[in-house]
């Protein structure tokens, strides 16, 4: 049986949810949720503060402060208490309720952007916010999942060989795009050691990072305002664009069958599937990255009057 001493000792690497049973689809999920952060960004969030440690960057008393949505907060906030580190972290308003008391239960302090930047929305916000803290304590620390190559880098080393070693006859991998970091690691993995593994970008209608117009998104996670410095689209074979909808829509379908997904995975799992779904049978031997858990996501994505706010109805029409 496992024994760990930290939070960080422990990461499921091995556990997949064959969809054929749910959706009818020969699709594989990477469930990436099954550790102490909830998702996948516990990898990025602890290269990042290793390399910084080996570095000299960061030492004991040090006070980390980064931007995100949820799930790196929540990282890093595992981290921080674990190691003895201050987190401050810069969210915005779509950032869950639940997300923001996780992170205040490990001790991180929790800044809330309301109003989106004049550029870049709500991240351009979260940015601006965060330089203007840097200017203020000149003594916090920002890892920069935006631009690290730690953040690419676990991908690269973890999750793509791993999986490559699970699925040795791969044909098409799905990986949502955020801040990149998971998409490149495996795009640069794969194009490195099995180059005829097609990788479809999977990401949300209203994200700029594959230049598409930007439009109001309210589910955290996939998508950005700005376009991801870590991105280099010459590695990706397709995007699939998901509307926010549809990605609600396939987190209830996937928890009627007692899955309960965060809106991550939601949305890579609606891309492949619609991806899959235009392809005859039998299918390629396809496999998508889920990042996350649902139970962050109850106070929306699973919430009925939010949903019905948002939407105009607790189903929405799936877009």
């Amino acid at each position: 049986m496992p024994i760990i001493s930290t939070p960080l000792d422990y990461n499921e690497e091995h556990l997949y949810i064959d969809l054929r049973r749910t959706l009818g689809l020969g699709l594989h999920l990477k469930c990436e949720g099954f550790n102490f952060a909830g998702s996948v960004k516990l990898k990025a969030a602890t290269a990042m503060v290793r390399a910084a440690e080996r570095e000299g960057v960061i030492g004991p008393g040090s006070v980390l402060v980064e931007s995100s949505s949820g799930n790196l907060g929540i990282a890093l906030a595992v981290i921080a208490a674990s190691r003895g580190y201050r987190f401050v972290c810069v969210t915005d308003r779509n950032c869950n309720e639940t997300a923001r008391q996780l992170m205040a239960a490990y001790g991180a302090t929790v800044h809330v952007v309301d109003t989106p930047g004049r550029h870049g929305g709500l991240l351009g916000a979260r940015l601006s916010a965060l330089r203007e803290l840097l200017a203020a304590h000149p003594d916090f620390v920002w890892l920069n999942q935006y631009t690290s190559r730690q953040n690419w880098r676990a991908h690269y080393e973890t999750t793509a060989p791993a999986l490559a070693a699970e699925f040795p006859r791969l044909d098409v991998l799905f990986v949502g795009a955020g801040t990149t970091g998971t998409l490149m690691g495996c795009a640069r993995w794969f194009r490195q050691h099995r180059p005829g593994v097609r990788i479809v970008a999977v990401d949300s209608v209203g994200s700029v990072s594959f230049g598409r117009p930007p439009a109001p998104r309210r589910i955290p996670g996939l998508g950005a305002g700005v376009r991801p410095p870590l991105l280099d689209p010459t590695v990706v074979d397709e995007v699939v664009h998901v509307p926010e909808a549809r990605t609600v829509r396939m987190c209830r379908q996937l928890a009627a069958r007692g899955f309960l997904l965060g809106g991550s995975s939601g949305t890579v799992t609606a891309g492949a599937a619609e991806w899959l779904a235009a392809r005859p049978s039998p299918g390629p031997t396809a496999v998508a990255i889920a990042p996350d858990l649902g139970e962050r996501y109850l106070d929306t994505v699973y919430r009925d009057d939010w949903v019905r706010a948002v939407y105009g109805t607790s189903v929405p029409d799936a877009g």
